[in-house]
C-alpha cells in the first residue's frame, strides 16, 4: 500500500494534532474529518480546512471506505468505533484508553486480529526518546524496582470543562494512568499481582459516584512496586505535580521536572506532560569508607520533541506498521494489560478492597 487513505474521527486537541501529522506525511492521504460539529467548525488549522467534513461517523465510514481510521473521540466511544472500523476493513489508530472495560478492550483486540488489520494505541510516551532512555536507565538499576509517578493538573475554564467531560466515563487515574502504568510495566517487565488505591471527590461539579483525585499502588511478581497519582480541577496544587522517579538496588533515575529547572511549565500545559530533556542518574555504589564512588550523572537529551512532533512520530509508526506488516501482538497485549491495572485501581477505590490478579 503506497498511500494510506485515512479518516480522522474526533477533532479535539489530539485529533487535530494527529490530523496535522497525516497532512504532513507523504504516506497518508486524509479523505475526511469527522466530529459531531465538523461541518460548522470555523477554527480548524488552515492546512486542514479544505478536507471533506462529516458530522456522523457511520456515514463517513460508509461514504469514504478509508484504508485507516484515526479515532480521537471521548473514551466511551473508543471500542465501538474501533470495531466498526475493523468491520469495514480499515486499520485503526486509537487514542488511549483502548476501552472502558478490560472485556471491551479485548473485544477490540480480537476484532483487529479477526480482520487482520493493524491496531496502534496512542501511548505517546513510547515514541519519546527521553522516555525511552528513562526506561533503559530503570532497567539497569537491578530488581526490585520502586517506581513513583504522578501527573496532577490544575485546570480551569475550557480545560476543566474537558476534564469534567472525560469524567463522565473515566477517572483521572484511568485516563492518564494508562500512560505511566505502561511505562512501569516496560521498566520492570513483570506481571502485576495486586493493586490498592484510594480516591477523593473534591468538587460538587462532578457526578456523586466519580472522584477527581486518585492514587494507586501496584505490586509486581518480581517484588517491584509502583505508585501513581492523578488529580484534575481548579483546586489542584501546582507543587510537585510532575514526579517521575524510579529506584533500584543500584541507584535511581529521575526526570528533572520543569518546575525544578525553572522552565515554568504549568500543570495544565500539555507540552509539559512529556518534557524530559534532563535526566538524573544516581549510583548507589560506595567505597570502603562508605562514600559514593560516582557523582550523579545529569543526562541532557538533545532530541526533545513537542506535542505535535510526538504525534507525528506516532503516525510514522502507524504507517510503518501498515506498510511493513509489523507484528503488533505485544503492543496490543500491553495496552490491555495497563488498562487492566488502572481499572483494578478504580475497582479498589469503589470497593475499598485490594484487587488481586
Amino acid at each position: 500500500m503506497d498511500t494510506v487513505k485515512v479518516l480522522v474521527v474526533g477533532l479535539g486537541n489530539m485529533g487535530i494534532s494527529h490530523a496535522k501529522a497525516y497532512h504532513a506525511l507523504d504516506g497518508f492521504e486524509i479523505v475526511g474529518l469527522c466530529s459531531r460539529h465538523a461541518t460548522t467548525m470555523t477554527d480548524l488549522p488552515p492546512e486542514l480546512a479544505g478536507y471533506p467534513r462529516f458530522d456522523g461517523y457511520p456515514e463517513a465510514l460508509a461514504a469514504l471506505k478509508p484504508d485507516a481510521v484515526s479515532i480521537n473521540t471521548w473514551p466511551d466511544t473508543h471500542a465501538e468505533y474501533a470495531c466498526m472500523a475493523f468491520e469495514a476493513g480499515a486499520h485503526v489508530f486509537l487514542e488511549k484508553p483502548i476501552a472502558e472495560t478490560v472485556a471491551k478492550a479485548q473485544q477490540v483486540v480480537d476484532a483487529a486480529v479477526k480482520a487482520d488489520r493493524k491496531l496502534v494505541v496512542g501511548y505517546i510516551l513510547r515514541h519519546h526518546p527521553s522516555w525511552t532512555k528513562f526506561v533503559e536507565l530503570a532497567q539497569g538499576l537491578g530488581k526490585p524496582l520502586v517506581m513513583r509517578m504522578n501527573l496532577n493538573q490544575q485546570s480551569s475554564g475550557n480545560e476543566w470543562g474537558v476534564h469534567k467531560q472525560i469524567m463522565n466515563s473515566l477517572s483521572p487515574i484511568v485516563d492518564c494512568g494508562v500512560h505511566y502504568v505502561d511505562i512501569m510495566c516496560l521498566m520492570t517487565g513483570a506481571r502485576p499481582v495486586k493493586v490498592h488505591a484510594m480516591g477523593a471527590r473534591l468538587s460538587d461539579e462532578i457526578a456523586p459516584d466519580m472522584y477527581n483525585y486518585g492514587h494507586l499502588q501496584v505490586t509486581f511478581d518480581d517484588g517491584s512496586i509502583g505508585w501513581y497519582e492523578a488529580g484534575w480541577g481548579p483546586m489542584m496544587s501546582e507543587t510537585a505535580f510532575f514526579v517521575k522517579d524510579v529506584i533500584g538496588p543500584k541507584g535511581c533515575a529521575s526526570i528533572v521536572a520543569a518546575e525544578q529547572t525553572g522552565q515554568g511549565h504549568e500543570s495544565s500545559d500539555i507540552d509539559g506532560h512529556t518534557k524530559a530533556n534532563l535526566l538524573c542518574l544516581h549510583h548507589s555504589q560506595r567505597d570502603e569508607s562508605g562514600e559514593f564512588i560516582k557523582q550523579d550523572e545529569m543526562i541532557e537529551m538533545e532530541d526533545e520533541p513537542g506535542h505535535d512532533d510526538l504525534c507525528l512520530r506516532e503516525q510514522e509508526y502507524f504507517l510503518k506498521a501498515i506498510q511493513e506488516d509489523v507484528d503488533l501482538a505485544d503492543h496490543m497485549r500491553d495496552a490491555v494489560n495497563s488498562l487492566h491495572i488502572v481499572l483494578a485501581a478504580d475497582e479498589s477505590i469503589r470497593t475499598q478492597q485490594v484487587v488481586v490478579f
